[in-house]
């Protein structure tokens, strides 16, 4: 999004509509295909949509204001939230039986047979998480990276010595506990990004705004619940959602194997 924007001024555009707001709206990700009934669906919408700020809406303001662009979000105007937040949750729910998708109210309201906005192929493709949009390669490729950079070397020697009889794993999962008790990290990946930030902003107050908690394809730890498979990997790629995504971890470590 940073790039982006950069991209934007470039072209001499000064004000921008941004989509922050959508997903958490209309249960736009990928999880909310087990969503166990309308309730649990609502709920978790209103979850998402009060923490908005920080998350989309915090990356979307600095990348943007980084390069003096003005980003607008209307799907966040308060009439159009209270107007959305009273449709029954029963038709944002996702029924592929029915032909209902991922934000299919808001899909269904761009339809227009003659006078359509969108070929249907874009208008009805899945979901896929702003990270994702630009390729599976980025985050792949920083996963890998991630993972070839060693956290043991962080942990104290007095506390090492009474790990050495454990597997190297249970050595990291042991640091990164260690090294950031609050909110601690679950993947290496996440440590990464931690190590850097704690060297941008060091201070606890700094500490304390770092988001925590298990995610698949971005849920809140609530509605990892949903799934009990989806709880034994983390991950806030949307390829997560194993058996829902076209093109989740599961079915690519098939295609690697075969």
């Amino acid at each position: 999004m940073l790039l982006m924007s950069r991209t934007i001024k470039s072209m001499g555009v000064k004000m921008v509509l941004s989509g922050e707001g959508s997903d958490e709206i209309f249960g736009g990700y990928l999880y909310f295909h087990k969503a166990p009934n309308k309730e649990e669906f609502h709920e978790e919408t209103c979850r998402k949509i009060k923490t908005l700020h920080l998350y989309d809406c915090l990356r979307a303001n600095k990348s943007t204001s980084a390069w003096g662009i003005e980003a607008r979000v209307p799907f966040l105007d308060k009439e159009f939230i209270n107007t959305a937040m009273s449709i029954d949750p029963e038709w944002k729910m996702i029924r592929p039986d029915l032909g209902r998708i991922e934000k299919w109210v808001l899909h269904n309201a761009f339809d227009d047979e003659t006078n359509p906005y969108l070929p249907k192929h874009i208008l009805y493709r899945q979901k896929e998480q702003l990270s994702e949009g630009v390729g599976y390669s980025w985050i792949d490729g920083l996963k890998e990276h991630a993972n070839q950079q060693s956290s043991i070397d962080a942990i104290p020697w007095f506390l090492l010595f009474f790990t050495l009889q454990t597997d190297r794993s249970q050595m990291e999962c042991c640091c990164m506990l260690t090294m950031y008790p609050e909110n601690t990290h679950t993947t290496k990946e996440a440590y990464l990004y931690r190590t850097i930030f704690e060297k941008h902003f060091p201070k606890n107050a700094a500490r304390s705004t770092v988001p925590g908690g298990p995610s698949v394809a971005c849920s809140t730890a609530k509605a990892v619940e949903w799934d009990a498979e989806w709880s034994k990997n983390p991950d806030p790629s949307g390829r997560a959602a194993l058996g829902v995504h076209a093109a989740a971890y599961e079915a690519a470590a098939d295609a690697k194997t075969a």
